[in-house]
């Protein structure tokens, strides 16, 4: 009576055992079977893992500012020149919309958003004029000229005339960046802070100039940086990290965090001058790396030991 008993009590643990093997293989061929309709609903089969680092993220709002509670600030302006290797990963991939990593670089992600409507554009860096998109990008688009020949003559000559051929802007040919930001100083918390307002491209295009084409470089439009429309428009892309693809930032995060090289060309002076027209070479150079100290003195000169 006793081993029936152990019999028993030994075949339902077996039982127990095999349901529980059961359940976990349907669980694990349900989950299968979930991750390949999925990637047939659409979704990227490189996406072997469920990815929100950017999808659905919202810009975050600064933190409110009294007027009362600035104490101090100094508008500067600074060039981030693309063609630095740090600086690189701003303007690559340059093939306007997205590549088949589905990155996309700063400039085509700002004339993308802008040409839809997402965000108003300005004339200048003070931000009050609006400007209406059609007019910002003929202001940017080059001119050329075609030859076209007439008939022969006589003498076996043709009359040559050159035809004027507008040219559609290319974004590749942004190489330049042009920041606006502004230095303060908190006195809530007696610190140093910087805001970035405005943010402007070099474009390079052809003009006409006594009937010959001649290359320039024109800055455009000004893209209002403290908007949060445009702030909503660079935390849904991500820039490329060269060292690891899960720690990206997105464009957002890459100017809060100042994750650029960059130099001063301008600060807020009475001549309203930046420091090309009174100094070239070394000496603006020099004057450049002035003013960047100048502005982390002035917070170290608030504390005394």
């Amino acid at each position: 009576m006793i081993t029936l008993n152990k019999k028993t009590k030994k075949n339902k643990n077996m039982k127990k055992v095999l349901l529980s093997i059961f359940a976990m293989a349907a669980l694990t061929i349900s989950a299968n079977a979930q991750s390949v309709i999925d990637a047939e609903d659409g979704r990227n089969p490189n996406d072997f893992y469920q990815t929100g680092i950017v999808v659905g993220k919202r810009a975050m709002p600064y933190a409110f500012l009294r007027e009362s509670d600035v104490v101090w600030k100094m508008a500067i302006w600074r060039h981030i020149d693309l063609n630095e290797n740090f600086n690189q990963f701003l303007y690559y991939p340059y093939e306007q919309g997205k590549n088949e990593q589905g990155r996309i670089n700063l400039v085509n992600l700002i004339m993308n958003a802008a040409e839809n409507g997402e965000f108003d554009v300005y004339e200048d860096d003070d931000m009050k004029v609006p400007q209406e998109w059609s007019k910002a990008l003929a202001n940017l688009q080059g001119k050329s000229t075609k030859a076209r020949y007439g008939e022969e003559d006589e003498f076996g000559e043709q009359e040559v005339f050159y035809d004027t051929i507008p040219e559609n802007l290319d974004p590749a040919t942004a190489r330049m960046l042009k920041l606006k930001e502004y230095w303060y100083i908190d006195k809530q918390d007696s610190r140093q802070k910087v805001r970035i307002t405005g943010l402007s491209f070099r474009f390079s295009k052809n003009i006409l100039r006594s009937g010959e084409s001649e290359e320039i470089s024109e800055w455009s439009f000004w893209i209002p940086m403290d908007d949060m429309r445009v702030r909503q428009v660079l935390v849904n892309a991500n820039a490329y990290d060269e060292n690891n693809d899960v720690a990206e930032r997105s464009y957002d995060d890459i100017f809060i965090q100042r994750y650029f090289d960059s130099y001063v060309t301008r600060e807020s002076n009475k001549y309203n001058r930046e420091i090309t027209d009174y100094l070239t070479g070394e000496d603006a150079i020099y004057e450049s790396q002035l003013i960047e100290d100048k502005i982390f003195d002035i917070e170290n000169d608030m504390w005394e030991y």
